[in-house]
């Protein structure tokens, strides 16, 4: 075809707009997925940004500028703008300009060296390092002058230089090597639990080689990027067999940090009682220890330390793992400036922080290493597919003038506990009656009603965790089939056979959260569990269905555009129902032609 009719128009802002009917729109959006960012994506064209960071990661991964512009050319309709192109090379060859080494490697790279063997900051030639000695943030923290582009740097500042060069906008290949920990023998298990063998998939194998990288300088720090349910803490577990070395695990709440142990004990050859829980229920601090970011994090005033972030010394650790990395804690990225010389993990299903710290991720955890997508795994089977549906509820007369009394933050509240959810919930629940259904919210009160009104067990914040462990047990057994679940079930639930989730409210514009939420149905399903009666929703095959309740015409509408930008970009559509349409569809059908407009290609 002309290169007119191809799919992507390049902005001289960095912005990228991506027709979206269009027949090369999949393979262009795959190609944009790799080095730049989904910004919104309304009916006809997709937004997307290309950042520094965005192409950081991409440099880390060994992507390169010639490679990033010759597929930008391949879908652009029109020529790349030329302060894009330049822009574009500038910032991916800045990635590995500025090198940390160890004083052996500085040695054998540039002849300089290193004081007692520390560290030595390396610039690829003398005018760059004159630039970033001009920064008086980084000047700081640079130690003697060793010749025209090479200094000594403190082992204490390696952290915070990396953090610092990257906010002046130069990012630092950290090459200076990690303390090997206290030695700790641990394989995986052949034998899996119930029987037969047990192996890493392929490409958990895969992502585990990416963040070792053979043993060489350029492997052990950075991030795994995989969908909820494909097996991240097995990627985990892989990476503690190569090293062989004594690990710490932060988590985001007990449940995870037991389904940790409960998976090293089954999956590995570690005895249990060289595994300890830190936690406000136990403190054991053994050669692998798993604890919370809200253990770390706790104090008992804002004038005292973090007693608690002393776990960090209290052992000689080879390997520190940060599951759900996109949740770190602001004083925890203090405490990871200073561990540069241990090795890092970072588990994520998205790299997007709400926070904006992406930088501070790629410069103190490390770069992205590996990325499965989503929809590539779905296609091998090893997680399910999902139907994502978005249903817009009307809110009656006397309840919008609640809402339009209300200010813009209260907006947000009154819509999401709108009353008339509760009548396309119980529709949703008759349709989905012999599946085992999730229905998560954000507030109390309304959760509370809803739990009252369907009969289903309620878990949030509150509830203890003997409890919860109880709650999940029953859900995972099949003796209760739908289960109420504030957001302390977003992170790290092993529900496999929830198939259905429903979410009647959330976090205002949270994208990680609506990844989360989606990630908790997206395990395989095993061939039991089936779709509602009558045949008007099937489940066999492995189907998921992800159903989210807005009410129409509010500001609820345009935070749901916000929070299903990363599935869009994952290649994900939610299809748009009016509340009358999905009450008057007598049947419904896994084809994502049917249901409304896709999201993504509706909004």
């Amino acid at each position: 075809m002309s290169r007119r009719e191809n799919p992507l128009v390049i902005q001289s802002d960095y912005t990228v707009l991506l027709e979206v009917d269009n027949p090369n729109f999949e393979e262009a959006r795959a190609v944009l997925s790799t080095f730049a960012e989904l910004l919104k994506s309304p009916e006809y064209f997709h937004t997307y940004q290309i950042t520094p960071i965005s192409l950081w990661n991409a440099a880390a991964s060994k992507v390169t500028v010639e490679h990033v512009l010759q597929q930008l050319e391949q879908y652009s309709k029109y020529d790349i703008p030329v302060n894009v192109r330049h822009g574009i090379a500038d910032y991916i060859r800045r990635y590995g300009r500025l090198k940390l080494l160890s004083g052996g490697a500085g040695a054998a790279a540039g002849g300089a060296t290193g004081a007692g063997g520390g560290l030595i900051l390396q610039a690829d030639d003398a005018l760059l390092m004159a630039e970033i000695r001009s920064i008086k943030a980084v000047t700081a923290l640079l130690g003697t002058k060793i010749d025209g582009r090479s200094c000594q740097i403190s082992l204490f500042n390696r952290g915070l230089l990396k953090s610092t060069l990257i906010s002046a906008g130069f990012p630092v290949e950290d090459l200076g090597g990690y303390s090997a920990g206290d030695a700790l023998a641990i394989e995986i298990a052949t034998q899996a639990p119930g029987g037969g063998s047990f192996a890493l998939r392929e490409y958990q194998q895969q992502a585990v080689e990416s963040f070792y990288a053979g043993g060489r300088p350029e492997g052990g720090s950075g991030v795994i990027v995989m969908p909820c349910g494909s097996g991240k803490t097995i990627v985990g577990i892989g990476v503690m067999t190569k090293l062989q070395t004594e690990t710490l695990i932060l988590s985001t709440n007990i449940t995870a940090v037991r389904q940790w142990i409960e998976e090293l004990c089954e999956k590995t050859t570690l005895p249990r009682e060289l595994i300890g829980e830190y936690t406000g229920e136990q403190k054991q601090i053994m050669p692998v220890t798993i604890t919370t970011y809200q253990m770390l994090t706790h104090r008992t005033s804002t004038d005292e330390d973090f007693p608690h972030m002393a776990l960090f010394n209290r052992r000689n650790w080879g390997l520190i793992i940060y599951d759900e990395v996109h949740l770190l804690p602001a004083p925890v990225f203090r405490v990871t400036a200073g561990l540069q010389a241990r090795r890092r993990l970072g588990l994520t299903a998205t790299l997007i922080r709400e926070d904006g710290r992406e930088g501070e991720v790629f410069s103190l955890i490390g770069p992205k290493k590996y990325d499965a997508p989503w929809k590539s795994l779905e296609k091998q089977g090893w997680i399910a597919a999902a139907l994502c549906r978005e249903i817009r509820v009307p809110l009656d007369p006397e309840y919008r003038l609640t809402y339009v009394a209300a200010d813009r933050r209260n907006q947000f509240r009154v819509a999401s506990e709108n009353p008339q959810k509760a009548e396309i919930l119980q529709e949703i629940l008759q349709r989905h009656r012999k599946d085992r259904v999730l229905i998560i919210g954000q507030y109390l009160s309304q959760l509370e009603e809803i739990a009252k009104l369907t009969g289903a067990p309620l878990i949030t914040g509150r509830t203890n965790q003997s409890e919860r462990d109880h709650l999940y047990d029953a859900f995972r057994s099949g003796t209760i089939s739908i289960l109420a679940v504030s957001k302390v079930a977003n992170f790290a639930v092993d529900l496999p056979d929830a198939n259905v989730a429903i979410q009647i409210s959330g976090t205002f514009g949270s994208r990680q959260e609506e990844a989360q939420r989606l990630g908790r149905i997206l395990r395989p399903k095993n061939e039991g569990c089936r779709g509602g009666a009558g045949g008007e929703e099937d489940s066999a095959g492995g189907t998921a269905y992800f159903y989210t309740l807005v009410s129409r015409d509010t500001i609820e509408v345009d935070f749901a555009m916000k929070r299903q930008l990363f599935l869009v970009e994952q290649g994900y559509e939610y299809h748009i129902l009016e509340m009358e349409e999905f009450s008057a569809a007598k049947e419904q059908t896994n084809q994502s032609s049917n249901g409304g407009g896709g999201y993504g290609c509706s909004g």
